[in-house]
């Protein structure tokens, strides 16, 4: 099926429609859809809506709104290509909190462009790369008349809560997501002059661990020094999780982890590093970790344990003196290949439990959003061509890398839909995402679109699986 075609070629096109672009991304930007926190499902829900109706106008067809759980997914599809692939096309509408508010310099959901950025909760993380999505693919239709490649897309809007309903609705509707391969906007190149193929990310799992040392707080002058405090304990439980250098001290934790093959060790030993920059960039006052690895292969290819918050005790302005009853923590582990989420739960709360200081009870609540490790193979012939496509950019090979997020989508389509996942992201490192002042470049904004043109063109050279 084509459509009526506009005179010159998509670059035109994009080059023509570029005030409207950028004011669509701010109208969508203003939707504060925080899927994490139930207050806002209505926002969600009205971002599903927008982003729906903004594929119809895109030439987009079977458009539907989907209920998944708490909140709903969005499809559409092309599909007038006989006999080349069909491309799944994924990314996320909803955002993370934008707390603390004090710290953001504008307000989240009023966006404001300054100094060709684009600050806003949700501007790099992804909503700028969902829309790249839909523009590219309105710019080729309306110019060509039809794509080159079969596309289907899936949008959803709890990624940010580990799309832990998705799930569900991909395997129940195999037949109207089947794809040859799938293409994710959720993600980020290197920098702005260096291109990265993501070949795999990190599992994930959590908990929450609960302890008590009494059933009050009590006087710390009467009962000092004679009763178990609360943070104390915790300070010690925690403590037991690491070496003194940050490696992991968790009895069968490395049982089923792979060695880190010396062919990828040396693709990461090629990429520019210095622990200078490191510590720029991360603001850290020092490096440490799993022994005989750099800092790119723990963050990138080694599983990990953090404690993500801990608390207990007061809190308030001025002294409260108190010996603390309960206190908290929660921890999440971040996963690589052959790590299971439950198996690693279990070795987690097995040393927890093992670990229970004198005078405390712990009780381990388990999260129930859980994600698997994903790889790609090196050989695979879709990486390939995206690397193609970048390295056409940028000049010189873009890096094929492991990284240390978590996405739940990638080991469910790879088990649903038998297809592997390739990201191709336009947002950058430094773009704060999930923190305050989160900003996305107009520059790359504009960069993505005219990429997703060139790949969805060159994703016709694939092999039809």
């Amino acid at each position: 099926m084509s459509r009526m075609v506009n005179a010159g070629t998509w670059t035109d096109y994009l080059h023509q429609h570029r005030d409207r672009a950028v004011e669509e991304f701010l109208d969508l930007l203003k939707i504060p859809s925080i899927s994490t926190d139930p207050a806002y499902a209505a926002e969600v829900h009205r971002a599903a809506d927008w982003v729906s109706n903004r594929m119809r106008r895109a030439g987009i067809e079977n458009v539907a709104i989907h209920p998944t759980g708490e909140h709903a997914c969005v499809t559409g599809d092309w599909l007038h290509a006989p006999g080349k692939p069909t491309i799944l096309v994924y990314g996320h509408f909803d955002v993370q909190p934008a707390d603390p508010l004090e710290l953001w310099t504008s307000p989240p959901f009023e966006p404001v462009i300054s100094d060709g950025c684009v600050f806003a909760r949700g501007a790099s993380d992804m909503k700028g790369n969902v829309l790249l999505t839909i523009l590219s693919a309105e710019a080729l239709l309306a110019t060509k008349g039809a794509l080159s490649v079969n596309l289907k897309f899936i949008f959803e809007g709890q990624e940010e809560s580990m799309s832990r309903d998705l799930g569900p609705f991909v395997a129940a509707q195999r037949d109207l997501l089947a794809c040859d391969h799938v293409i994710s906007a959720d993600g980020a190149q290197w920098n702005m002059t260096q291109g990265a193929v993501w070949m795999g990310v990190k599992g994930a799992c959590a908990m929450q661990v609960d302890l008590e040392t009494s059933n009050m707080d009590l006087h710390s002058g009467l009962y000092g020094g004679a009763v178990p405090n609360a943070l104390h304990a915790m300070a010690e439980l925690i403590a037991t999780l690491h070496t003194p250098e940050g490696g992991i001290a968790i009895k069968g934790f490395f049982d089923p982890v792979l060695p880190l093959e010396d062919e990828e060790r040396g693709r990461m030993a090629a990429i520019p590093f210095t622990e200078a920059a490191y510590l720029n960039e991360t603001g850290a006052h020092g490096l440490l970790g799993e022994s005989g690895y750099s800092a790119l292969e723990r963050s990138g290819t080694r599983p990990t344990v953090e404690v993500n918050g801990m608390w207990g005790g007061y809190q308030g302005a001025g002294l409260k003196t108190v010996i603390p009853a309960k206190a908290s923590a929660k921890i999440s582990c971040r996963l690589v290949p052959n790590q299971e989420p439950a198996a690693v739960l279990d070795v987690l709360e097995a040393h927890i439990m093992s670990h229970v200081p004198i005078g405390a009870q712990v009780k381990v609540t388990r999260f129930p959003i859980a994600a698997r490790p994903y790889r790609v193979p090196m050989e695979d012939p879709c990486a390939r061509l995206v690397g193609e496509v970048l390295a056409e950019h940028f000049g010189k090979e873009p890096y094929f890398v492991r990284v240390g997020g978590s996405l739940p989508i990638t080991d469910m389509f790879l088990r649903e839909l038998g297809a592997y996942t390739h990201t191709f992201g336009f947002s950058q490192p430094d773009e704060r995402m999930h923190s305050p002042n989160e900003f996305y470049r107009l520059s790359n904004f504009d960069l993505g679109q005219r990429m997703f043109c060139q790949l969805y063109e060159r994703l016709a050279e694939l092999a039809k699986a």
